[in-house]
């Protein structure tokens, strides 16, 4: 059998400065500071999740990037998708509140990988989540904690994105509610209490996910975890990804001026600290290169392994999953065969071709 692949960090000297910790302009690294390095052992098996996030709103600008309450009705058009969120009187849900939501897709798909049903409603200890997201866990943790329960709530989207399959246009809430419990005697959240919308748990249930790198949740910048999720999601496995800056910037929901957003992609591929790509500006476009494929980038974390699939592979994956893309599912793929522990592969083409089969069968795109 395949030993499971742990995600816990082994840092790479070399790569202490070039990628990990280079500084700003401002001499503060670019990216925050790894708080929990060696967590505590009675939550190892909660930081053992590898975290997952939906692919929907990687796609699709769902949060805002403000780092003040935003108070706009926002409306994205893409490709026939059409999303409007509207803020409750808290303000949108943000790009850092979602850390919550990729801690409870996690949760749950670390228990669909071992057999378990997944529940809409989740029960959460709230230090585990701070320290699992890289929060800190002091009192002002705990208030942003619950600041971001309140804008997840009151943030209403209604949109006619395709959730496992089906196409339905409705309005919903990011979580149906959420009931925090607090110790009398410290005050400290104790338990968590959320329930799920149901469209973002039909997601989950069709593992319409992909993988983020640890480091995700040390980058500063919100715009910086949103152009992670678009090469994530865009890029994936494969060499590298080509936008033009324009599509690039309508995609991360960005309201700055293009001059401004320009020189923010600038200090990105300079400063060289975007977890698993490497970011390239030209005149008109941004190109994002795998750094796995790139003989000059060493590694940051373990790899996972991943079967080749050759060319006739790919190319009989596209007929029997018809309207999926089919890197997107190799990276799907990958990332489940590596959680679930399977045995080594005798023939990889043919298992990823059975798993776009069953993919499309379940869930056919019309």
């Amino acid at each position: 059998m395949k030993p499971r692949i742990k995600a816990t960090r082994q840092r790479n000297p070399e790569l202490a400065l070039t990628v990990n910790e280079t500084p700003n302009i401002d001499g503060r690294s670019v990216l925050l500071p790894e708080r929990y390095p060696t967590p505590d052992l009675f939550i190892c098996d909660v930081l053992d999740a590898i975290p997952k996030d939906d692919m929907a709103s990687m796609e699709h600008p769902i949060f805002s990037l403000a780092t003040k309450p935003d108070r706009r009705i926002f409306r994205y058009e893409h490709n026939g998708n059409t999303v409007e969120i509207v803020p409750s009187v808290k303000g949108l849900a943000t790009i850092h509140d979602k850390d919550i939501l990729i801690y409870c897709i996690s949760q749950l798909i670390a228990k669909m990988n071992q057999g378990e049903q997944p529940n809409r409603t989740l029960h959460l200890t709230a230090r585990d989540l701070l320290v699992w997201t890289n929060r800190q866990t002091d009192g002002d943790g705990y208030k942003r904690l619950r600041s971001a329960f309140e804008r997840l709530a009151g943030t209403r989207i209604t949109t006619n994105i395709k959730a496992n399959g089906e196409e339905i246009t409705e309005g919903f809430g990011l979580i149906n509610e959420w009931r925090i419990v607090r110790k009398t005697n410290s005050g400290q959240m104790s338990e968590i209490k959320v329930t799920l919308s149901e469209w973002l748990f039909r997601m989950i249930e069709g593992r319409s996910v992909l993988t983020l790198h640890r480091d995700y949740f040390r980058l500063r910048k919100p715009l910086e975890r949103r152009i992670y999720e678009l090469a994530r999601k865009h890029c994936g496995a494969q060499e590298k990804w080509v936008v033009s800056i324009e599509i690039l910037q309508k995609k991360t929901g960005a309201s700055s001026h293009i001059r401004v957003f320009r020189s923010m992609l600038r200090d990105l591929a300079i400063n060289n600290h975007l977890p698993d790509y490497a970011v390239e500006i030209n005149s008109n476009t941004v190109t994002f290169r795998n750094r796995e494929t790139m003989d000059t980038v060493k590694v940051i974390e373990p790899k996972l392994q991943k079967p080749f699939v050759d060319p006739e592979g790919f190319h009989d994956a596209r007929g029997v999953a018809p309207g999926y893309d089919v890197y997107a599912l190799y990276d799907e793929w990958v990332s489940w065969w590596n959680d679930s522990g399977q045995p080594e592969l005798q023939n990889p083409s043919a298992a990823f071709v059975g798993f776009c089969r069953n993919r499309h069968k379940r869930n056919p795109i019309r």
